[in-house]
């Protein structure tokens, strides 16, 4: 038998996000229109997060986190990955509060690091944003580049922690790989 799969949607600094939780474990953190969310039966029942101990604590870590009072997160989570994609949010999971690794730097840790698109693929499939901090990776030369919430969000999460405008010039902002049309107007 499956485990019981739910979801809240909780409201924060950075616009709704949808919590997903089975059996005992976080399984997924997605924003409004995310580039890989799945199919909204996958979520389970919509619960209130006041009657899930596990999605309150986790809405509860993450407010913390919007607020600049967490560097972490202490939930038990699991994602569904294939091998690659797994060592990947690993390789994720060791980039520092605070701190950004490239793409191509993730491709070498893995091995090789001509696979940079592939880890820009598996980074882009983490189920669990913000939590996996995939907001930390960040395209060449530090550019801010793709990012399944969306930019904003994006540059809003490293804000927090401290890390910059990763912005210089907005027309050099891409989203998966198209020049964005931001400060084109």
């Amino acid at each position: 038998m499956d485990a019981y799969t739910r979801h809240a949607i909780v409201k924060t600094s950075i616009g709704d996000i949808t919590l997903v939780a089975s059996g005992d474990a976080l399984i997924g953190v997605y924003f409004p229109n995310h580039w890989t969310k799945p199919n909204v039966r996958a979520f389970g029942t919509r619960v209130e997060t006041s009657s899930d101990r596990l999605l309150a604590e986790a809405d509860r870590q993450l407010s913390e986190y919007l607020q600049g009072d967490r560097t972490e997160f202490a939930l038990p989570m699991q994602t569904r990955g294939d091998a690659f994609q797994e060592h990947i949010w690993s390789l994720v999971r060791e980039i520092p509060y605070g701190g950004t690794a490239t793409y191509g730097e993730l491709a070498e840790k893995y091995g090789d690091r001509s696979l940079a698109r592939d880890v820009g693929k598996a980074v882009g499939s983490n189920p669990l944003a913000v939590i996996v901090p995939c907001h930390r990776v960040v395209g060449k030369d530090g550019k801010l580049v793709g990012y399944a919430g969306g930019l904003e969000r994006k540059q809003a999460l490293l804000d927090i922690e401290g890390v910059g405008d990763r912005r210089d010039d907005p027309r050099q902002l891409t989203l998966g790989g198209i020049p964005s049309l931001a400060g084109q107007q």
